[in-house]
């Protein structure tokens, strides 16, 4: 197995351990697989989620220096449950249960480990550079802190997080840096992507879902939860994802074009509608983004639809494959009440985008909402709304428990070093 870049998909081909200590491609562009494997034939849901996990990869790293630590990397990645919320086939599946409750985990942990065991056998060191709007620093950091032969610094946009979600960000030390960029989400992931570019920097990678080794385990955990639900129910169902980046709805398309049991993938997104505008007209304009609840999503150019632009080039083919519906903050308020005098079930503002979407344009579907973090991340927000304290975690709760350390910058990326 081999990968190309979004940018140059007849040139140069990289194993998928480079393409993981690389990040970005060096043209610039994002890393996909040559072809789509199919999903093994041997392929089972009897040992658990993270043994299928692991199965749904296995193609992925075929020849590659990681394939005969893949099975460890994945058992110790994946370690919490991946369970659904059901509801007589309109179900939700919590992927919040790892260490700093977020679906960012899955892809940090896996991501952590197999760059330890690439850097250990070359005896490299490496900095990871990371921009966040919310999730993915926090899960980021806690999966690479204290990890041999790597060090992260960590990009968040001033004023744009939750309280708790920038505790998380901020209550390293050691090998974790933690920077509150005067600016967006945005300026955050430009000021990565030009230290990448710049080439008298060296031993630089990401962690964001830029990076291949975040994208195959989602991908995973699709070709999992969508088979799961199939050998449930007995059909395949549309998965409605919440929406930012994008890396974790393109994890879905890739374990469609696998042959994972899935009908169809919608994303749900906030205030930010560049997805839906571009279905709309047919001319993709990226712009900067807008402040929400739903902050984890607050992207204007989201960098995954590089990747969705490989898989659907015209706006023919990708009007035919994607859905996208744009959630206001009053209808986030509205879901999450809806949702807790309805089923005492309490979601989060970004778990809400995607049950909104469900309510108002697929309530007659076979359905499934992905639930991307714990409520409990944003209480300053959902508590008010439902009239009652959220129980914390215990992983969040010892998070919170540390001192803040945070180094505010500018928006020049040459502040980092």
């Amino acid at each position: 197995m081999k990968y190309v870049s979004t940018r140059s998909i007849d040139g140069a081909k990289f194993t998928a351990s480079d393409a993981i200590l690389t990040g970005l491609a060096p043209d610039g562009g994002l890393f996909i697989p040559e072809t789509i494997p199919h999903i093994p034939e041997d392929f089972t849901l009897s040992r658990g989620a993270w043994y299928a996990m692991y199965q749904a990869m296995k193609p992925y790293f075929e020849g590659d220096e990681l394939e005969e630590s893949l099975e460890e990397i994945a058992r110790n990645a994946f370690s919490f449950p991946v369970p659904f919320f059901s509801s007589d086939g309109k179900d939700t599946l919590e992927l919040f249960y790892g260490p700093t409750a977020a679906f960012k985990d899955f892809g940090a942990r896996f991501l952590a480990f197999s760059m330890e065991k690439l850097l250990e056998k070359r005896n490299k060191d490496l900095c990871i550079l990371v921009a966040t709007s919310g999730d993915t620093g926090g899960a980021v950091a806690s999966a690479f802190h204290n990890r041999n032969h790597l060090s992260v610094k960590v990009l968040f946009p001033k004023g744009r997080v939750a309280e708790r979600q920038q505790k998380q960000l901020t209550c390293w030390d050691g090998n974790v840096e933690s920077y509150e960029v005067d600016g967006t989400f945005d300026d955050c992931q430009k000021m990565v992507k030009e230290a990448f570019m710049d080439r008298t920097l060296s031993g630089l990678s990401s962690a964001n879902s830029i990076n291949l080794g975040r994208l195959l385990p989602q991908m995973a955990y699709y070709v999992y939860a969508s088979s799961l639900y199939k050998a449930k129910y007995g059909k395949e169902a549309v998965f409605i994802i919440p929406s930012g980046n994008v890396g974790n709805s393109t994890g879905a398309f890739w374990a469609k074009a696998m042959g994972a049991p899935i009908k169809s993938i919608v994303l749900a997104v906030n205030a930010n509608r560049t997805i839906p505008e571009y279905l709309e007209t047919g001319e993709y304009r990226p712009r900067p983004s807008v402040e929400t609840l739903a902050n984890a999503m607050d992207v204007g150019a989201p960098s995954n639809m590089e990747r969705l632009f490989a898989m659907f080039p015209s706006i023919e083919k990708f009007r035919d494959n994607v859905q996208s519906f744009s959630v206001s903050d009053d209808e986030i308020r509205r879901t999450i009440e809806e949702e807790a005098a309805e089923k005492d079930h309490i979601i989060c503002p970004h778990t809400a985008c995607g049950e909104r979407v469900r309510r108002d344009h697929y309530s007659s579907d076979d359905t499934v909402v992905v639930a991307t973090a714990h409520p409990a991340k944003f209480d300053k927000i959902v508590e008010p709304i439902i009239g009652k304290e959220i129980p914390v975690p215990s992983a969040l709760f010892d998070i919170l428990q540390k001192p803040n350390r945070a180094k505010s910058i500018g928006r020049d990326y040459h502040e980092l070093f």
